[in-house]
């Protein structure tokens, strides 16, 4: 029986490119799968046909010297063509392998590695978080402070490189320095990290005493942070290179500090706004008069309270927020008025309170009273 012409095979043109070879041989694959088609007696021929067609047609050489002489030039019958035999059967693996990686490769690991020791040794170093509570104050003002981070540092008898006296490392015998390993089962090509060699492709047969190898070993470092002004609860701060050591003399990762900003017992924070409620006597609030408030950066404001201020009034202090952490912008700060209710009060004072009290029965208006005065008096008592 006559062969097809195997462009025809994969239902790809003749000058298609090789994208469209593998798209045309990944959807033969699908839908010829023997296991998809059990009730179909001829799946299977027709499955390894499609192998036989995308073995010759991905391979340039092969393609070239089909487009030019057909079937006949792997019949074994043309001088100095390309060798017969093994086509169908005995590259299918080869051929399948391929496009399963393809497809599922990046599942499975990524990239093959090359043989003859082509994949590097060195692996780059996890990067670290450090978490960092810092007071309103500290990240009002900005601040240097010192940490210490437990990580992996490059082993200072080896250089991290992990080979003892500067022994080269050599290519991993198990899986010829791709770093990987391949199984078949059945149609599949089951692929995993090589257990020799942990995936690097190179083994060191006379390792470092002090590390085992490794290139690195656990040390507390001191580092110098410097903190912003204007930092909040998230602030990621990057420190470059100063993560875990690569393996094997890779590179280092980094070190990421989390900031997390301490409560504060007066000033509560919305953004670059910060709010604070300020306790005022009665006969201030409802006299007026000034109080004197904190500020973040510690010093103290002057704020004149209007007559007849009740509790829960607001008052806003400009640029007394907290600084932007990028750029020249100021938050504000709002103050809440709580007036205090006076306790523990004298036969006196309890007697011109009443007295206020029947004042203000008796009109809408007791400032005409007079007993503004009386309050007055009743405060003046009640602070000596």
């Amino acid at each position: 029986m006559a062969k097809r012409d195997y462009y025809e095979v994969l239902g790809v043109s003749k000058g298609a490119s090789a994208d469209e070879i593998k798209k045309g041989y990944r959807k033969k694959a699908k839908e010829l799968h023997p296991d998809r088609n059990s009730d179909n007696p001829e799946a299977e021929a027709q499955f390894k046909e499609a192998n036989e067609a995308y073995d010759v047609l991905k391979d340039a050489d092969k393609k070239a010297a089909y487009d030019r002489f057909g079937h006949s030039a792997f019949d074994g019958g043309m001088a100095g063509g390309p060798r017969g035999g093994g086509q169908g059967q005995g590259d299918f693996a080869s051929a399948f392998s391929d496009v399963f990686e393809d497809l599922f490769g990046d599942f499975m690991g990524g990239q093959r590695g090359r043989p003859g020791g082509a994949r590097t040794q060195a692996t780059r170093g996890s990067d670290l978080r450090y978490n960092l509570s810092i007071s309103l104050e500290d990240a009002f003002h900005g601040l240097t402070k010192t940490i210490t981070v437990p990580s992996s540092v490059p082993c200072e008898s080896c250089d991290g490189t992990g080979s003892e006296a500067g022994a080269e490392p050599t290519g991993c015998p198990t899986c010829s320095g791709m770093g990987k390993v391949r199984a078949q089962q059945g149609f599949f090509t089951v692929e995993r990290t090589c257990p020799t060699c942990s995936g690097l492709g190179q083994i060191i047969k006379n390792p470092c005493r002090t590390c085992g190898g490794a290139g690195r070993q656990e040390k507390d470092r001191a580092l110098s942070v410097n903190i912003p002004a204007g930092v909040e609860t998230g602030t990621r701060i990057r420190l470059s290179g100063e993560g875990e050591a690569g393996l094997r003399g890779g590179p280092t990762g980094d070190l990421y500090i989390f900031i997390e900003v301490q409560e504060h017992a007066l000033f509560q924070r919305d953004g670059l706004d910060l709010f604070c409620r300020v306790p005022v006597s009665m006969a201030s609030a409802a006299l007026g008069g000034e109080i004197e408030v904190p500020s973040i950066d510690g010093g103290r404001s002057r704020v004149r309270v209007p007559e007849g201020s009740q509790s829960g009034r607001q008052m806003r202090l400009r640029g007394k927020g907290m600084p932007a952490l990028r750029g020249p912008g100021v938050g504000e700060m709002y103050i809440e008025l709580m007036v205090e209710t006076p306790v523990n009060l004298t036969g006196d004072q309890r007697e011109l309170l009443k007295q206020f009290e029947e004042s203000c029965k008796k009109t809408n208006n007791p400032n005409a009273t007079g007993f503004f005065d009386k309050v007055k008096k009743f405060w003046d008592t009640i602070k000596e």
